[in-house]
């Protein structure tokens, strides 16, 4: 096991917004009885939360959530694949959640890459689907192929390509880092995702928001991995897809890359942003059954 120095620094702002974020998890899990926590994974990064719902016969999927997000902000996305497959949500170390709050020193990708190595054999004994949204996929796409990776399915992947960034983005994310109100929220939410999107759907997305910018302190997307980290996936099964209007990875951006080190094209998810995810599960669950399939 690779141990990787953890500095001091913190993801949430004091012992009180620890176990004010903690509340709302256990809170939101609970909401899917059928989820239980596995017991703790030690790893290099520090103590690691997963959980397992019992599914479908499909293949199981494991799921690793972007920036900011974890398990308990994920449960109504899984709840709705669990109808074709068992469901594994973790939760990121160094990001808000139930695993360990130390954040990574110098916040290297390559790092959560031999985490995903130490972590699966600890929490599955049978392949399993790596679902990557976002920073997840690009954790995924920096560790290693495995015996227990049957595929890999990135979701508005981070990992590929630099996140686009425009004015937009800019007056839209400040507000909500400087100054945390449920608007500053909601109107980052309603950025962040499609035109088709109905904004009491993700109230929860935007509460949860609203905790994490009042109570930790938000990381940086992930930069582009090296080549050699995505070469080596060209011969597992690999699907990426992004939603039509994803304010950060486009289709159009996302498509040289996709096609140059995965040998794959870009699928697009019609009217979902950024948190394709949470907006269209459905289709999320379509595209596994293409990797079953």
């Amino acid at each position: 096991m690779t141990v990787v120095p953890l500095r001091a620094a913190r993801v949430y702002r004091s012992e009180n917004s620890e176990r004010s974020v903690h509340a709302w998890c256990h809170k939101a899990l609970s909401q899917w009885p059928e989820l239980g926590p596995l017991p703790p994974v030690e790893t290099g990064l520090g103590s690691t939360q997963a959980f397992r719902a019992a599914g479908g016969p499909r293949t199981p999927v494991l799921v690793l959530s972007g920036t900011n997000f974890n398990a308990a902000a994920t449960v109504p996305a899984a709840r709705a694949l669990s109808c074709d497959r068992p469901v594994f949500l973790v939760d990121l170390p160094g990001q808000p959640g139930l695993s360990c709050s130390r954040r990574v020193g110098g916040a290297r990708i390559e790092a959560y890459g031999e985490w995903l190595g130490e972590l699966l054999p600890q929490i599955t004994d049978r392949p399993v689907i790596v679902l990557g949204h976002s920073r997840g996929a690009a954790v995924a796409l920096a560790s290693a192929p495995s015996p227990l990776v049957a595929g890999l399915l990135l979701l508005n992947p981070a990992g590929l390509t630099a996140a686009g960034v425009s004015p937009e983005s800019m007056r839209v994310t400040l507000p909500w880092m400087l100054h945390p109100t449920e608007q500053a929220s909601e109107r980052l939410v309603e950025f962040l995702s499609g035109p088709g999107a109905l904004c009491g759907e993700h109230r929860s997305e935007a509460e949860w928001l609203t905790l994490v910018s009042r109570h930790c302190r938000t990381g940086s997307v992930p930069s582009p991995l090296q080549a050699e980290n995505l070469r080596p996936w060209a011969g597992t099964p690999v699907v990426v897809a992004t939603g039509s209007h994803d304010p950060f990875f486009s289709p159009a951006r996302l498509h040289g890359p996709a096609r140059r080190f995965l040998d794959t094209g870009v699928r697009t998810i019609e009217g979902a942003g950024h948190l394709s995810l949470y907006e269209q599960p459905e289709k999320v669950r379509d595209l596994l059954r293409e990797l079953d399939d």
